[in-house]
């Protein structure tokens, strides 16, 4: 019986990368609905990674999206190593990218749990880039 934990343990994290990927995909389309751009998907550098960079305006969202079975559970899940992880990232994509580093920057959020709708969370953390 122990052969078979590592191949459901295995199966479990594939079906939670899954679900983590297509729930950032609802959180695109809800931003996207918001009047916000994608500016990128995925982000990764320093260590660090942003699940979606949106901007509206004069505002660039750096966006964590949290998939849970129930949405007051994801909203816990934005830990003080998850935003340090999420600033460093954030400092690479503006160094890349200066034309933003006049806007308003925001730590927002995305929760989503099946059979309900997202909840977007503007300035859901605070975003410690200086």
């Amino acid at each position: 019986m122990s052969a078979r934990r590592p191949a459901d343990a295995e199966a479990r994290r594939r079906v939670a990368h899954l679900f983590g990927l297509k729930a950032e995909t609802i959180a695109a389309i809800l931003l996207t609905l918001k009047g916000y751009s994608i500016v990128a998907r995925r982000y990764a550098a320093n260590g660090g990674e942003i699940d979606l960079i949106a901007r509206r305006g004069r505002a660039i969202a750096f966006v964590e999206v949290k998939a849970r079975a129930d949405l007051d559970a994801a909203a816990d899940t934005i830990t003080p190593g998850k935003r340090r992880r999420i600033a460093r990232a954030a400092r690479a994509w503006l160094s890349r990218n200066p034309w933003a580093v006049d806007f308003t920057l925001r730590g927002d959020a995305v929760f989503v749990a099946p059979g309900r709708l997202p909840r977007h969370l503007p300035a859901a953390y605070r975003l410690e880039i200086d």
